[in-house]
């Protein structure tokens, strides 16, 4: 199986170097196959994992490739560890991948930069594949840091664009913070146990369950709790919680399909999958937890809120991702982890399908992507229409669609748990339901149904995109709607993850969870139980309220807007979070960078040291030139007054 765990990640790493380096002369078709190829070969040989690890019960394979260094005994390799968590992610990301190469075809079929974006978004695939793959902190960070990278270069493919240039930028830069605390958890690890290898470190950790130390002389902090939170700052910068999310909604400047693969299957997952990996580590961190739980509340609910405000559909797709993985965020704070992992594949089902169907529709639309000069495009477009529909009662939560198994196991687990934060997160993440309706339904309405609002020209050259296009919504759609029933027993409540994942028993929420599954007998009458619960009361209080609004009633809107204009302008304006970073961040920094300049480099540095060293050798030598006049008499004068002084100091001795 090695060579197949090796095909899995080199595949698309072949056809991203083919792609890159030699576009020019393979030509647009060259790239693209080559590219399609080495993501589909990789597709392929996951399910041949899938099937290996979790359908027939393989042991882990977790094996040291090759060995790049060792310094004083710790090993730093490059390996994988394969179980059956890595084949569940391997799977999906793949898959996801594939769709997003295959949809590129049709959406970047006039850019004069075809080539170089089938090489970036192979590259990306490769990066995300390492991450998953990887057996150690070292290659976790590796792939961590080339996701980053690859994002960066996506984010701002369209570098004549200084929106997407800024767009860019924000997301390194965001990322850098999170980073930080990343690298500064994986040196909190090797500090510790000395090893950055999985194994070595899950083995040995309950037995420094209780150690502490001194960041700061003379206060005790629990060393797991500080790994991690450390760790998860890195998280919140890859996976966009709050206050490290304001890079997410600006990656929307790039071309919608690195849109889908950052926000269903790359990039954004990394965090959630990261934590969920670690999860020996965080069980033995109650405060870790609630940390975790209560920031993913808040994003959950707060980012959710802004979806209602935005114009731009990829926008409002945007802050649907922030919101529910603030959903998989809250999931991993009540160590419902295996429930994160469900809600993660579910939702890269149909969130791929959302971004690609609204990237469809962009393409109808002659790249316009204001909802409100759109309408009535489901008579123009009806598989756009349709697949879209499909996505939109997933991501809501619909009884019997994929998202709704996942989302409501997520709320399940929230309602059982009882560590700090968990009333709290229950409200945010049930309010959080109605929410989601709401913006998913306005964003429907006011695209596919109602008064046409485009202009003349757009108006007549309406059509259904090509099948380049429609194929792989159809392809993600049914995902979309079966994935859910098929795998919530075995990934949920079955064995799949007992080995990967580690729960405590005082926090094992989905073993309540189980018993009730088992109980309602199953999928199918586990969505009927949903019908009558409380979540999807709220996904229809959602759905009526968007259709009266902007079907039934479209002036109360606006009425609605300039009522509440103040707090409509702060939602607009994404709570402040970028104007305070500007004002605080970077005119501080900005401010620090030249008060540093002024009075430390060209002060102290260049005024004192460097200059004011050259100055004082400029005065001693202009007085030493006035003595070397170049006169007998003068160097006879000064031998003479020496004398003298010699002879007074033997002479008084």
């Amino acid at each position: 199986m090695q060579n197949v765990y090796l095909g899995i990640v080199l595949a698309p790493l072949f056809g991203a170097i083919v792609a890159g380096l030699f576009g020019r002369k393979i030509g647009r078709a060259g790239a693209h196959w080559v590219t399609i190829i080495g993501v589909a070969v990789s597709f392929l040989l996951s399910l041949v994992v899938l099937r290996h690890h979790v359908l027939n019960g393989a042991e882990p394979y977790n094996e040291s490739l090759y060995t790049w260094m060792v310094v004083e005994g710790i090993r730093m390799e490059v390996g994988f560890l394969v179980d059956n968590l890595t084949a569940v992610m391997i799977s999906t990301v793949t898959f996801v991948s594939l769709m997003v190469h295959i949809y590129t075809i049709g959406y970047m079929h006039d850019d004069d930069g075809y080539q170089r974006f089938f090489s970036y978004i192979a590259l990306f695939t490769f990066a995300m594949l390492m991450l998953v793959m990887s057996n150690n902190f070292l290659q976790l960070f590796f792939g961590w840091e080339g996701v980053g990278l690859v994002s960066y270069l996506l984010i701002g493919f369209w570098y004549k664009r200084e929106s997407a240039i800024f767009a860019s930028l924000k997301a390194f830069l965001v990322n850098r913070v999170g980073d930080f605390g990343f690298m500064l958890g994986i040196a909190a690890v090797l500090m510790a146990f000395n090893s950055i290898d999985y194994a070595d470190v899950f083995a040995a950790a309950p037995l420094m369950a209780d150690m502490t130390v001194q960041v700061i002389p003379g206060v005790d902090w629990s060393l797991m709790t500080l790994i991690c939170i450390l760790l998860f700052i890195g998280a919140m910068g890859k996976s966009a919680q709050v206050p490290l999310h304001v890079w997410l909604p600006d990656s929307m400047e790039g071309p919608t399909p690195i849109s889908a693969l950052i926000h269903a299957a790359t990039m954004v997952t990394a965090g959630i999958f990261m934590v969920a990996r670690m999860s020996p580590l965080f069980e033995l961190s109650e405060t870790a937890l609630s940390v975790v739980l209560v920031i993913g509340s808040i994003t959950a609910l707060f980012m959710g809120f802004l979806g209602i405000v935005q114009n731009d559909i990829k926008r409002v797709v945007a802050y649907s991702t922030l919101s529910q993985l603030g959903y998989m965020t809250v999931a991993l704070g009540v160590s419902a982890y295996s429930a994160a992992i469900f809600h993660l594949m579910t939702h890269a089902f149909f969130k791929a399908l959302l971004f690609l169907g609204a990237g469809s529709v962009i393409i109808a639309m002659h790249h316009e992507q204001d909802i409100r000069k759109m309408g009535g495009l489901w008579k123009y477009m009806p598989i756009t229409w349709f697949t879209f529909l499909l996505g939109t009662l997933a991501l809501i939560g619909t009884p019997g669609f994929a998202g709704f198994y996942s989302k409501d196991s997520i709320l399940e687990a929230v309602h059982y748990s009882h560590i700090a934060g968990a009333g709290f997160a229950y409200f945010a993440v049930m309010l959080g339901v109605f929410v989601t309706s709401f913006y998913s339904f306005r964003l429907y309405f006011l695209v596919f149904h109602g008064k046409e609002r485009m202009d003349h020209h757009t108006q007549e050259h309406l059509h259904e995109t090509p099948a380049v296009v429609t194929v792989p919504l159809i392809l993600l759609a049914i995902p979309s709607v079966v994935i859910g029933a098929m795998a919530i027993g075995p990934l949920l409540f079955g064995t799949v993850f007992d080995g990967p994942i580690v729960v405590s028993p005082a926090h094992n929420v989905l073993e309540h969870l189980r018993e009730h599954f088992h109980e309602v007998g199953g999928a199918f009458n586990f969505a009927l139980h949903g019908v009558i619960g409380l979540p999807f009361i709220l996904v229809l209080i959602g759905l009526g309220s968007a259709f009266y609004l902007y079907m039934i009633r479209p002036d109360l809107p606006d009425l609605i807007q300039r009522k509440f204009a103040t707090l409509y302008d702060i939602m607009v304006r994404k709570y402040l979070f970028d104007e305070i970073y500007q004002a605080v961040f970077m005119r501080g920094s900005r401010s620090l960078g030249t008060a540093l300049w002024k009075y430390a480099d060209a002060g102290l540095i260049d005024g004192l040291m460097v200059n004011g060293t050259a100055r004082l050798v400029g005065w001693f030598g202009a007085i030493t030139r006035q003595v070397q006049t170049g006169y007998l008499y003068t160097y006879a004068f000064a031998m003479i007054v020496g004398l003298l002084v010699l002879l007074t100091w033997f002479v008084t001795r």
